[in-house]
């Protein structure tokens, strides 16, 4: 199956990454905690700061992004009922989920709880019910890859638990482009919270990202968070502050709030940059998230 909006999304993905690493200015000054980060402004294209841009690294549950794509493209209906079975138990880092074998969702749900809340079995289930089944979706998910120009991407599964699912803060700064055409990826990503019945009983998720529960300075149009031990704490946004529209990667994030709180150090950058004042090494390290 083609992705008709694939052909529109090259366009805009040649802008963004244009600019390229030569003109990313240094990272080492902000004090970022993240392995590998790439901050781009999304109207010019300027790389604002790169590092390790480049080093391929599991992504986790950043991976889910590229789930969501395959399942929209494939244009199956939405409304179709899926049941989550013995399948779908992940059962190599054996995670927990509220989501009990037999229980039946709607593939809207599923979506919506596998980008929103990183429900693992939800994007397992998504992908046994492509055509083909599982093996076939992960084929597609590599195929999609690499009509991107994600070069040094592999996916290994469709929820992000292998550490054979890898990519760069490059490659996946064209997967959030790609994602961003997507009004349904959009909006579930950045859903705060959601009801959805399970065998009869109501039960909220609410968002892994805390930015999006408390946003504050934030306006932010996509997003997904990751984490298993080899990955580390990921995250991916696209976000409007101090009226700059930014694509963001940070990876590998050691601690729960480090992520976070390398965005707001890179906001707090572009603060002292409008107002004409250096950033100053000690005014880096403090610049952390306060987040509840």
């Amino acid at each position: 199956m083609r992705m008709p909006y694939l052909r529109h999304v090259m366009l805009a993905l040649s802008m963004l990454l244009a600019a390229g690493p030569a003109r990313a200015r240094a990272a080492e000054d902000l004090a970022l905690k993240s392995t590998a980060v790439l901050v781009v402004d999304q109207e010019t294209g300027e790389s604002l700061i790169s590092k390790n841009a480049d080093v391929v690294m599991p992504i986790a549950s950043l991976t889910k992004l590229m789930t969501a794509m395959v399942v929209i493209g494939a244009q199956l209906p939405m409304d179709e009922v899926l049941e989550i079975d013995n399948d779908d138990v992940d059962r190599e880092k054996h995670t927990a989920s509220r989501l009990a074998v037999g229980t039946r969702l709607s593939r809207a749900n599923l979506l919506l709880l596998a980008l929103m809340a990183s429900e693992n079995r939800a994007a397992m289930a998504l992908s046994r019910g492509y055509p083909g089944g599982r093996t076939a979706f992960i084929a597609r998910m590599n195929e999609t890859a690499r009509s991107l120009g994600m070069n040094s991407t592999r996916f290994a599964d469709p929820a992000g638990l292998s550490s054979q699912t890898v990519s760069t803060a490059r490659d996946l700064l064209r997967l959030v482009s790609a994602a961003d055409t997507q009004d349904l990826i959009r909006r579930d990503s950045t859903q705060a919270e959601g009801t959805v019945l399970v065998r009869g009983r109501p039960l909220t998720f609410v968002n892994t990202n805390r930015m999006v529960r408390y946003p504050r300075d934030w306006d932010i149009g996509l997003q997904k968070t990751g984490f298993t031990n080899e990955a580390g704490r990921c995250l991916v946004m696209r976000a409007t502050t101090l009226n700059r529209k930014l694509s963001m990667v940070f990876l590998n994030s050691i601690g729960t709030m480090t992520r976070f709180a390398d965005a707001t150090r890179v906001r707090r950058r572009l603060e002292l940059q409008a107002s004409g004042r250096p950033l100053r090494s000690a005014e880096a390290a403090t610049a952390t998230a306060v987040l509840p």
